[in-house]
């Protein structure tokens, strides 16, 4: 029911504005494409929530961000359930105000390009409005299916709107062979590396260096704990997909910005930051690579993981316990990232050159959207396995 709701509101368009002028912009680049694909075609519509979840994914981010700053954050974190609804409230108040705050930004640029049918002030705060409360209710519509739901609802709602814009793809490659634009060969071509980008997805998302640890025994009262063998899983791509998002949002806004700054100059500059151009796939490898690292570092505290794992009686064979074993953790956590690292770096950057390869152009068959949608599925899919396994079936995979 969630998700019919969600998808009916991409068809209910934000009054005063000028559909054809909306879609001239989408016509003259991938920048608006790119984030359309996240939006399920919410934004090329212009409807009510074409911001989609993104201020919230922001406002979820920076509050991670800060959890590793704010002394009284990160005290929230370590406080269980209560902590983790503080840290909720917050985020949602961080959406509200970020959601606004792009919301009016888009009201302005409409406005700046004769897209809005009334130009006064009042029409440009009635849009930021509605844009707002449109993901405020995206929000609660992803609230609701993780607590009633399977899954998590926020990530659910982001893979909806990227496989919605699946069947338009496979017709626009239909009809590229229909017009002759392109052949059977490069059509299977095209799957065929679609399918081994999937299968590579899919292979590093689940990847882990298993660290083995021995739990010493101990005499608390009259019983004996530890004794026993386990492992530390520690995951070839830690960062996900926050790497690609980050490294967009950066070479994103040059080009945004030149959008209302008319200065020829200007505007050649923004040209070398265009999708797809050699200096912009170079530095969006080059800053994948770095937030990678550092999104890992943010999101890991070794320290904090070599030090319970002394509390209660672990240790790595052959590494003493304590400041050693942090140091033998974090060593192995460089190497494993450096090949997550590269990971994310091919697979975003393999689109740009997916289009010259097969001849099949304006599909959008990326790393971001596949990241997210692989990530999701698997993390859904063992969530209803455990959900069966509990109740004594025999599983959703054998």
């Amino acid at each position: 029911m969630m998700f019919a709701i969600f998808r009916a509101g991409i068809h209910i368009p934000v009054p005063g504005v000028d559909a054809s002028v909306i879609e001239s912009l989408f016509t003259s680049g991938n920048l608006f494409g790119l984030l359309d694909l996240f939006a399920g075609g919410a934004l090329s519509k212009f409807s009510i929530f074409a911001m989609s979840i993104t201020p919230y994914i922001n406002a979820s981010i920076i509050m991670q961000l800060l959890q590793s700053v704010v002394p009284q954050f990160e005290a929230w974190s370590k406080d269980g359930e209560d902590g983790r609804k503080k840290i909720a409230k917050v985020t949602r108040y961080g959406t509200v105000v970020l959601g606004f705050v792009q919301a009016a930004g888009m009201a302005f640029a409409l406005r700046a390009n004769n897209a809005l049918v009334n130009n006064d002030f009042l029409s440009v705060f009635v849009v930021a409005i509605i844009l707002t409360a449109g993901t405020c209710l995206l929000m609660w519509i992803g609230e609701q299916i993780t607590a009633y739901g399977i899954g998590n609802g926020i990530s659910l709602i982001i893979f909806a709107g990227i496989v919605a814009r699946l069947p338009d793809g496979l017709e626009t490659i239909y009809q590229y062979i229909q017009n002759g634009t392109i052949n059977m060969f490069q059509a299977f071509l095209f799957a065929v590396i679609a399918l081994a980008m999937i299968a590579v997805v899919v292979a590093v998302t689940q990847g882990q260096r298993r660290i083995p640890i021995q739990y010493a025994k101990r005499v608390v009262g009259r019983k004996m704990y530890g004794g026993h063998s386990t492992f530390l899983p520690l995951k070839v791509n830690q960062a996900g997909v926050i790497p690609i998002i980050f490294a967009s949002s950066v070479l994103m806004f040059p080009v945004t910005i030149a959008q209302f700054i008319d200065n020829e100059y200007v505007h050649k500059i923004a040209d070398l930051f265009t999708w797809g151009t050699p200096l912009q796939t170079a530095l969006y490898a080059l800053l994948i690579f770095i937030f990678t690292y550092f999104y890992t570092a943010i999101s890991i505290n070794i320290t904090d993981m070599a030090d319970n794992m002394k509390k209660y009686g672990g240790f790595i064979p052959g590494i003493r316990a304590g400041k050693p074993t942090a140091d033998y953790v974090d060593n192995v956590m460089t190497k494993i990232t450096l090949a997550g690292a590269v990971f994310l770096a091919v697979v975003a950057i393999i689109p740009n050159f997916l289009g010259s390869i097969t001849g099949v152009q304006g599909v959008y068959f990326g790393g971001t959207a596949l990241l997210i949608v692989v990530g999701v599925a698997l993390d859904t899919m063992q969530q209803i396995e455990s959900l069966m396994v509990t109740r004594h079936y025999k599983g959703f995979v054998k």
